[in-house]
């Protein structure tokens, strides 16, 4: 078995690999042909070779930990149950947005151990950056073939001296359940600056420290979190359920995430501050 750091170095050479293979179908002139799945969730060429690629790779570098992608079959609970690890995949996160080409998709890849994601790589192939984190390790951030920057999270001020919150949102869901809580959050802070954004990077500004809150209020699937969640808590961040219990992966038979809060610094009261904001 590989230790998790050479494991992590061969998660960001896959997510990489992968993301070439999503560029060279995003950068064909024209618009993007998409099919829809059962779900009516679309499905591109991009997706199908990036999740190919994928797959092929975790098999050769791991041949005993097995595969759960999106764009694969999901197996039933009796199996998944039994797993104790496995390779949790969204091989392009943010299908929209790369239809729309705004930027805003990623590669996701995660190792989940006992319900938690542990080791997560988000590769966003327009600009080539990777964000990677190990639980117990730390966090680092890659652009385009650099060197690794340790990341981390940002703090907030504890003695109520906190003038601004810096919160996060999906550009597509969940628009006014975002308002009853930012209308909450507003007694605890001066002012918030909200801002909007594709995929999993969301996750990923918080773990670099350029944001501090992003609630999802709107249905998600875990193919869509873990990867990020990893990061995130690798870099001092926490992701809540709504009960401000952890959120955890492969404990039932679908699956979809509950709503949930992604938090950068999980000293403060978030507690205090949303219970009475909270559906």
């Amino acid at each position: 078995m590989l230790e998790d750091a050479q494991m992590l170095n061969e998660l960001d050479r896959i997510a990489a690999a992968a993301g070439r293979e999503i560029m060279s179908v995003y950068s064909r002139t024209g618009d993007v042909v998409f099919s829809e799945k059962a779900d009516s969730s679309p499905l591109t060429e991009a997706d199908t070779r990036a999740n190919t690629l994928i797959c092929r790779e975790l098999r050769a570098l791991s041949p005993q930990i097995p595969l759960l992608s999106e764009e694969g079959d999901l197996p039933a609970y009796e199996q998944r149950q039994q797993w104790n690890e496995y390779w949790l995949i969204d091989p392009l996160d943010g299908t929209k947005e790369f239809i729309s080409k705004n930027g805003e998709f990623t590669v996701n890849i995660a190792l989940i151990r006992t319900g938690f994601p542990v080791m997560g790589v988000v590769h966003a192939p327009v600009t080539g950056i990777s964000w990677l984190g190990v639980i117990g390790l730390g966090a680092w951030k890659r652009s385009d073939g650099g060197e690794l920057e340790h990341i981390r999270t940002a703090a907030l001020a504890h003695d109520g001296a906190q003038t601004t919150l810096r919160v996060l949102a999906s550009r597509r869901h969940g628009e006014q359940a975002l308002e009853s809580l930012l209308a909450g959050l507003g007694k605890s802070f001066n002012s918030i600056e909200l801002g909007n954004m594709g995929s999993s990077l969301k996750f990923c500004a918080l773990a670099e420290g350029k944001a501090d809150f992003y609630p999802r209020l709107a249905p998600t699937s875990e193919w869509d979190t873990a990867a990020a969640q990893a990061v995130l808590e690798a870099a001092g961040g926490l992701v809540l359920k709504t009960d401000f219990t952890p959120l955890r992966y492969n404990s039932k038979e679908d699956v979809l995430n509950p709503s949930f809060l992604a938090i950068a610094d999980p000293r403060f009261d978030w507690q205090k501050s949303l219970s009475a904001a909270l559906p």
